[in-house]
């Protein structure tokens, strides 16, 4: 118990030490971190009117924000099953970044959820035995359980193996192995329990289709090793910390195939929504085309598709073998993909309402600071964590040594 008491206070003593560069980051991320708060304490007085949403748009930039979240949350299992089913070596010293973007992420989800709530006390509905969670009569109740569900299991497999590293000894099998295996299940059913939130919604015809969760799970494994990859050349040129060429090349593989997947669902898609004329076309128009003069989310589709395709071919062509055109592949993807699962995805499903009403949504200012707020947190949240397990890692802070390890990690 004393060794792990002085394992967290040295953690908690490194997370404020670093180099100029390690201050300005986490300074600016902290600033925005607040401006964030200081916006949604503005909401929590004033309300969801505060929002661009109305009652015919009841969800917005949260729930878009949340639900492409989720997918780059479950992309980390393309770290995972390389290194522990493929047994891949050289995954094995990067895996655990991708355990620990999960974590950050789960945590933006869970915030993008609370602000939607309007008030954070809301959830007292779902917890017994204040309210009752429905479970497993509700979809909402699954979703609840395996995100939750989800960051425990990296919680646990993280805080163990770095625990494991700081005492220089061979984790047990038994303690973190089996959680492994059933996280990368965990994963795949985040993703896929949250498309079957709008999937089951019979009274909104535009996200009442099967194809819905493949494509969901296509976007998911490329816009997370997109940003991965990017992670990656961000911590090796920053840190001592050497990650190699072959985790990004196998990462590289896996977008650009699952990119692939997901262009082929889109065309799909696009094909029985036009050709056949059916009850879905009227969303689709106003998403592709504009509806009866309304066309807001026109440009924010064609530039989400455009992005996809431009990432698409340089993925796809020998221009990704360098890496200055792989990054801008992946900042393409990254950003095609947010818009079309956010506002692609999102507001059309409430276009026109059920009673054929056309009400447009565009988030407020107070609302997008909100968001920004929270992407500023999940990055400050993700670039501690680097900071204290990259030392452990490569071996700087160990249970005997002392050494001061602050002018090694500038970053």
């Amino acid at each position: 118990m004393k060794t792990y008491l002085i394992f967290l206070f040295r953690v908690f003593r490194l997370s404020f030490q670093g180099g100029r560069k390690f201050y300005l980051w986490m300074g600016a991320l902290s600033v925005l971190s607040l401006v964030g708060l200081y916006a949604f304490s503005n909401q929590f007085v004033n309300g969801l009117q505060t929002t661009g949403m109305t009652n015919q748009v009841s969800w917005g930039a949260y729930i878009a924000n949340f639900t492409f979240l989720v997918g780059v949350a479950a992309a980390a299992v393309m770290l995972v099953i390389p290194a522990y089913i493929y047994k891949q070596s050289h995954m094995h010293k990067v895996v655990l970044f991708g355990e620990l973007l999960a974590i950050a992420v789960i945590t933006m989800c869970l915030l993008f959820v609370t602000v939607d709530l309007g008030r954070p006390d809301r959830f007292l509905h779902l917890i017994p035995p204040f309210g009752k969670l429905n479970f497993p009569g509700s979809i909402l109740s699954w979703d609840v359980i395996v995100l939750n569900g989800y960051l425990l299991l990296n919680m646990h497999i993280c805080g163990y193996l770095l625990y494991c590293h700081y005492r220089n000894r061979k984790p047990t099998w038994a303690f973190y192995i089996p959680f492994v295996f059933v996280a990368i299940a965990w994963a795949i059913s985040i993703h896929t329990v949250t498309a079957f939130l709008y999937v089951g919604l019979a009274g909104r015809p535009y996200w009442n289709h099967p194809i819905v969760a493949p494509r969901f799970l296509a976007s998911a494994f490329t816009a997370g090793p997109a940003l991965i990859i990017l992670a990656f050349q961000i911590i090796r040129s920053t840190t001592k910390y050497w990650i190699g060429d072959d985790p990004i090349k196998t990462l590289k593989q896996i977008m650009t195939v699952a990119m692939l997947i997901n262009v082929f669902l889109l065309i799909c898609e696009l094909f029985a929504e036009f050709y056949t004329e059916t009850v879905h076309l009227a969303s689709a128009n106003y998403l592709y085309f504009g509806l009866h003069g309304h066309d807001t989310l026109v440009p924010w589709i064609w530039s989400a598709i455009s992005l996809n395709l431009a990432g698409l071919c340089i993925l796809i062509s020998p221009l990704s073998s360098r890496l200055t055109y792989l990054n801008i592949a992946c900042v393409a993807v990254f950003l095609g993909i947010w818009i079309e699962k956010g506002m692609g995805l999102i507001i059309p499903g409430f276009v026109p309402t059920p009673l054929g009403q056309i009400v447009e949504y565009l988030p407020s200012f107070n609302e997008t600071l909100i968001c920004l707020g929270i992407w500023a947190f999940g990055a400050l949240m993700f670039s501690w964590m680097l900071h204290v397990a990259i030392p452990i890692l490569d071996g700087s802070l160990r249970e005997n040594s002392e050494a001061a390890i602050s002018n090694k990690n500038d970053s």
